[in-house]
């Protein structure tokens, strides 16, 4: 048995990815950019034995005013992978809890990937799991006709509007990078976004720079002007939308053409499924209803919120939320933050 904290260049983190399906969330490049946003250090937990091993990519930051620590997953969806059956699973958290506290991190919250499975039952007698809705996956083996079928009318009206418009797609000319940065950023001050949610021409450059051909741009063109566009990856069939957004004008239906054509052409490249994500913190939104009209397709999403060092958490949050109740895990957490 062996358990251990590793750092991206590590030789296990490769050999776990080459041994269990997983997503770009677990991909040490995509770990280490998301750390610099994030203010943290990039790290994995990992838990092997006999041939089989559990992967859990984390962000390991300072609790401020004190010499411990904590994590969090990356931005997406990077829960823990492994290759062993449900005992496995259990050994390997006990081993995540161990790991931790001896590394002074006393929590960790995790986001769960709604497509690959994991033991919910056996996690949650580590931690707490919270459900928070549902997300929404484009089937993509179905066929073009019956993808469009399930498409909701309101959508394919907009959808033939924006081609009638001569709005069009184009696919991975990232010299259009920074015109489209421009958009999603007016989008982001729009709607009041935290200053993490501005990536950054650089940012996203950098992790194309990082993950080559399985991170792709689609810009919507009115004439020559970059008025939309959508970054996501692919990932062993998995295609994810990672950052997307679209300038607002009346009858302007690029976003949802977008959609529309990056469904078309990942199905075209053989993937298998269009993972388009949920509402704002999973919640059943604006944002989810919007999405729920590509695909009647729903996995349920939910975070793992675990405590490695119950007295150095009850301490902190004496210390910080005095009168917090130490056995609730279902509201923003970690609470002392």
């Amino acid at each position: 048995m062996q358990a251990s904290l590793l750092e991206p260049t590590a030789r296990e983190w490769k050999e776990a990815l080459e041994e269990i399906p997983h997503d770009m969330y677990h991909e040490p490049a995509y770990v280490e950019l998301d750390a610099r946003l994030a203010g943290g250090t990039p790290a994995a937990f990992h838990y092997a034995e006999d041939g089989r091993r559990l992967l859990l990519p984390l962000i390991l930051r300072d609790v401020p005013g004190s010499r411990l620590r904590d994590a969090l997953s990356p931005y997406g969806y990077p829960a823990p992978i492994a290759s062993g059956d449900t005992a496995f699973w259990a050994r390997a958290c006990a081993a995540l809890l161990e790991t931790l506290r001896a590394g002074g991190i006393v929590t960790a919250f995790v986001r769960m990937h709604p497509l690959l499975a994991a033991p919910l039952d056996t996690l949650a007698r580590f931690g707490v799991l919270v459900r928070h809705g549902e997300t929404v996956a484009m089937d993509l083996t179905l066929s073009l006709d019956e993808m469009w079928r399930q498409t909701r009318s309101d959508h394919r009206n907009h959808i033939n509007r924006a081609r009638r418009a001569g709005t069009r797609v184009v696919f991975d000319d990232w010299d259009r990078l920074g015109e489209w940065v421009g958009v999603y950023h007016d989008n982001m001050r729009r709607v009041g976004a935290s200053p993490y949610y501005f990536f950054t021409r650089e940012h996203l450059a950098a992790l194309h720079d990082a993950v080559g051909d399985r991170m792709h741009l689609a810009v919507a063109l009115e004439g020559d002007e970059v008025v939309g566009g959508n970054t996501f990856f692919e990932h062993d069939g998995i295609a994810t939308g990672y950052v997307s957004s679209t300038r607002r004008a009346p009858k302007r239906y690029a976003d949802e053409l977008l959609y529309d054509e990056v469904r078309r052409w990942c199905k075209e490249r053989g993937d298998t499924v269009f993972h388009l994500g949920g509402g704002k913190g999973g919640s059943d939104d604006s944002l989810f209803s919007y999405k729920a009209g590509f695909s009647p397709r729903r996995h349920p999403f939910h975070t793992w919120r675990v405590v490695a060092d119950p007295d150095a958490y009850r301490r902190l949050l004496a210390e910080r939320r005095p009168g917090a109740d130490p056995d609730d895990r279902s509201a923003t957490f970690p609470p002392y933050r």
